[in-house]
């Protein structure tokens, strides 16, 4: 008898405690401002026909992950995902999302770079600059740029990026410059990188680094942000898939250090996934590791 008020007992017990796992409420995760790349759901969003199929679904979906923003990354002719900037702009807040920045460059031809010749270039400019006005965006970013032959080159593509970015400032957005591994190589015995860091003024140009690219160099870039404070408006936060995935990118130390980097703004990307979970789901994962972090702070950006 005993033994059986024991076993009921027990089993009250055990049903009472799994009730009251089951309807615990879900511990909800810090807000943080954080973006988004959109390059990362390409797949979903990637052009105008996908962006006019899957935008309003996927800019909810971002809103509910805790994202606070977006970056673009088809800027055209002067439209985004083939809608015009005011509609882009309406598109992102409708979702609670805030449009912060954008990819977008215009290269030079090898005769322009001879010429030191940037007119048509600057009329380009002009366009793109006007359009990311209208969308809203705070920043454009020039998201790639092959390494120069040799320094007098390289110093065209300086004068270059000092032009783009004095006529941003004028017209009241930052530019930046978003780097691969590939600027980390040698010019004529020099650190490509550091000599854009060097002959580019601050107020014409910050730096967007990513950081798992540069680790994937063999740079710290810790190093970078103490050597060159404050150049590092924004950042990529970004690992091989989904962000803490790898342990390869010390997240801890790179947030440690922002105020150093003269962070403002980070935005997360994931170039894709290792086959076994959607993207949707990874984007989400890194979301959540953002947000359960204790080295992120709820906000970078300056007032």
């Amino acid at each position: 008898m005993k033994k059986y008020i024991l076993l009921l007992l027990l089993t009250l017990f055990i049903g009472n405690a799994t009730a009251a796992v089951k309807t615990a409420p879900k511990k909800e995760l810090p807000k943080k401002e954080m973006c988004l790349q959109l390059y990362s759901i390409r797949d979903l969003i990637g052009d105008a026909q996908l962006y006019a199929k899957n935008h309003v679904k996927v800019f909810k979906q971002l809103a509910a992950m805790g994202f606070t923003g977006v970056e673009a990354a088809n800027y055209d002719n002067g439209k985004f995902y083939g809608v015009t900037p005011e509609q882009f702009k309406t598109d992102v807040e409708a979702a609670g999302l805030k449009v912060v920045s954008s990819h977008a460059t215009r290269g030079l031809s090898d005769e322009e770079v001879k010429n030191h010749d940037f007119t048509e270039a600057m009329k380009w400019w002009d366009q793109c600059i006007a359009a990311h006005k209208a969308a809203g965006m705070k920043y454009i970013v020039t998201p790639y740029c092959g390494v120069p032959k040799n320094l007098t080159e390289g110093q065209v593509w300086c004068d270059y990026h000092n032009a783009i970015g004095q006529k941003c400032r004028e017209n009241g957005i930052k530019y930046g410059y978003h780097s691969h591994s590939h600027e980390y190589q040698k010019v004529d015995g020099q650190v490509w990188y550091d000599y854009m860091l060097n002959h580019i003024a601050p107020e014409n140009m910050f730096f967007e680094m990513d950081v798992y690219w540069a680790v994937m160099a063999q740079i710290s870039p810790v190093s970078y942000f103490k050597k060159y404070p404050g150049r590092f408006r924004m950042l990529h936060i970004k690992d091989k898939y989904e962000l803490g995935e790898s342990g390869m990118v010390g997240f801890d130390a790179i947030f440690r250090h922002a105020s150093e980097a003269g962070l403002e703004n980070f935005v997360v990307e994931l170039e894709g996934t290792d086959g076994t979970i959607d993207i949707m789901e990874a984007v989400k994962r890194s979301a959540n590791y953002i947000r359960s972090s204790n080295f992120v702070k709820a906000s970078y950006s300056k007032k």
